[in-house]
């Protein structure tokens, strides 16, 4: 019996707040509606709230009731989970009534409602960069402030998530075995992000990518890329010293030591076979360059002559005097 009493208690409630949101949404009256509003967002009737508010934006501008319908309409788009809205909202405040001992609340709002939009690390990051800016900017404007060591919590919350893009993207590089793309990227992480507490794990794929580049490499770049490894392995070991990191680094070493002696017999005997093919060339090059040159005397010379025996014939047509006239007799 106590059960069915409460029950139809709590129907009543429900159909009273039910009647009192409808009249509300259609009355004039701004101090009615202002009330009901408020009890519904005492109440974290949020949704409710946030349609009694939107009609009395209007209806206070101008009015002392503006501030404060404002700052809770922003904190019921915040707790109804429009993080987006309540971060314009918030700042929107904060500006527009700077004066207002909310001010600071408002921007601190506005900030938290940029973290709460940050995406996960695996989608678009536009939404995180949008929100350090932002928390950066409380800190600046409100650097004494309590609220403002939480911010940079926040911040490095949200900078340790982008860090972390950046690493996932360069090791999928190296898992696709791009390893020369995955050198370059996971160099780039730790120029961006000189303080990346990531930089072991970073250090470990740098080094791994080098390596199988080193072994890998065509002929012209090895010899630099294994250089380039053994150099890293020597970075880890100073940097890591003491670590799993260090220890992968000198196992590497002593490959691509190995890799370096056979290389550079490899080296030799090629160097030995281009050499002793240099050598061929130039001899086969000097033999055809004195073939050529011996016909070309040979021709010079046969033209000599021909030239020889048509100045000869000239000369003698010139010294050879016209016959003379002859007559015939006739019968």
């Amino acid at each position: 019996m106590k059960k069915y009493i409460l029950g139809l208690l709590a129907v009543a409630v429900i159909t009273a707040c039910s009647s009192q949101q409808e009249k509300a949404m259609k009355s004039a009256d701004k101090n009615y509606i202002l009330k009901v509003a408020n009890e519904n967002f005492a109440k974290k009737n949020w949704k409710n709230a946030l349609a009694l508010y939107d009609r009395l934006a209007n209806l206070v501008a101008g009015t002392d009731d503006f501030p404060n319908v404002g700052f809770n309409t922003a904190y019921a788009n915040y707790y109804d989970k429009n993080y987006k809205l309540a971060g314009h909202q918030f700042k929107n405040f904060a500006v527009s009534f700077s004066k207002d001992p909310r001010a600071e609340e408002a921007a601190y709002m506005s900030a938290l409602c940029y973290y709460e939009g940050s995406m996960d690390y695996n989608l678009d990051q536009s939404s995180t960069e949008l929100a350090i800016n932002e928390m950066q900017d409380f800190i600046n404007n409100y650097p004494n402030s309590e609220r403002a060591k939480n911010i940079n919590q926040l911040v490095e919350e949200l900078s340790y998530k982008l860090e972390f893009k950046a690493y996932e993207n360069a090791r999928q590089y190296y898992k696709m075995g791009e390893y020369k793309a995955a050198n370059v990227a996971l160099e780039n992480v730790l120029e961006d992000f000189p303080s990346t507490k990531l930089r072991p794990k970073i250090y470990d794929y740098i080094l791994r990518s080098r390596y199988q580049l080193a072994t890998n490499s065509v002929y012209d770049l090895k010899e630099e890329r294994i250089e380039s490894a053994l150099s890293w392995t020597r970075q880890v070991e100073k940097d890591l010293p003491d670590t799993e990191y260090s220890k992968t680094a000198v196992d590497l070493r002593g490959k691509l030591e190995k890799e370096k002696e056979n290389f550079a017999v490899v080296k030799k005997q090629t160097e030995a076979r281009i050499a002793a093919l240099t050598a061929k060339q130039k001899k086969e090059a000097e033999k055809l360059a004195e073939r050529s040159k011996t016909e070309k005397q040979i021709k010079e010379q046969v033209g000599a002559e021909k030239k020889a025996m048509q100045i000869q014939r000239d000369s003698a047509a010139l010294n050879t005097p016209p016959p003379a006239a002859t007559f015939k007799i006739q019968r």
